[in-house]
Parts: structure tokens; C-alpha cells; sequence
């Protein structure tokens, strides 16, 4: 059996939109210092637009699999597409990031659930093919 097969996308998309919130709450208090030593991964817009291009195609690729495989629903896009949209204001709105990474994680975590609950209620769904 493939390891995609396996895997529960809808919850690594869930776990990557919780790392990306502790990333965003934390990082900043742990690597303070790093400035001092000449790296400044914090305020590195490549990197933050790395990540969040990372992000969408994980996020895609499991709605995706979820659309074409179980319950062919198209609720779960727009939601992921509106949580990348605020992610994106972040960066582009400094003064204004938290109020831009919360709904991020809101719609983009509420993208997975629904994606992941209409997976597990779709009638065909049998337990040797869905993502447990």
C-alpha cells in the first residue's frame, strides 16, 4: 500500500496549520537573538513565502485527494483559498499580522475539518481506502 494512501492528509494539513500558528507565536520569542548573530530568519520574506507556498500545496494535494476519491464536494477550496488570501495580507500588512494569521488558521484548519468529515461521511468510503 502506498504511504499517501496511508497517511491521513486532512490531519497533516491540520498539524501544519498548528505548527504554522506555534511558528508564528513562538519563533519570535526563541530566536530573538538571532539578529545578534547576523540571521534574521524572522522578517526573511523569502522564507515566509516559502512556507506558505509549502503549505498551500500540502493543503491542496490532500483537498484534492479528498474531492477525487470520496465525497466530491467543492465547500473545502474556497476556505483554503480564503485562509492563503489572509496569509498573504500578512505579509503584505506587517502592522496588521495577527489580525490576518487568525483567520488564516481558521479557515484553513476549517478547509481540513470539513474536507476530513466529508470524507468520513461519504457512502463509499470504506475503511480499507479513506484516510484514518
Amino acid at each position: 500500500m502506498p504511504i499517501l494512501k496511508r497517511l491521513n492528509l486532512d490531519g497533516l494539513g491540520i498539524a501544519a496549520s498548528m505548527l504554522c500558528a506555534i511558528h508564528c507565536a513562538v519563533l519570535p520569542l526563541l530566536f530573538t537573538s538571532l539578529p545578534l548573530m547576523g540571521i534574521d530568519i524572522i522578517k526573511n520574506k523569502a522564507f515566509e513565502y516559502g512556507m506558505i507556498g509549502l503549505a498551500f500545496v500540502i493543503g491542496s494535494y490532500a483537498l484534492m485527494h479528498g474531492y477525487r476519491r470520496h465525497h466530491h464536494r467543492l465547500i473545502p477550496f474556497p476556505l483554503l483559498g480564503i485562509g492563503f488570501v489572509f496569509l498573504i495580507l500578512k505579509e503584505v500588512l506587517p502592522n496588521h499580522q495577527v489580525w490576518m494569521v487568525i483567520p488564516a488558521l481558521l479557515f484553513i484548519i476549517s478547509a481540513h475539518f470539513y474536507n476530513y468529515w466529508f470524507c468520513q461521511k461519504a457512502k463509499h468510503c470504506h475503511a480499507d481506502d479513506c484516510d484514518h
